[in-house]
């Protein structure tokens, strides 16, 4: 999987409302490294 950035990670948003086609070609930029906001992640949403 992938950790995405807090700043571009609402580019992935549109994959919940969105439906392609099998032959569909998708072109997805995001920039930067959660993993450096994954302690944010976890105080935010209360994961131990």
């Amino acid at each position: 999987g992938i950790i995405p950035a807090i700043e571009t990670s609402h580019a992935l948003a549109i994959f919940e409302n969105k439906r392609f086609n099998k032959d569909d070609i998708i072109v997805l930029n995001l920039s930067g490294r959660g993993d450096k906001d994954l302690e944010n992640y976890i105080k935010y949403f209360g994961i131990k």
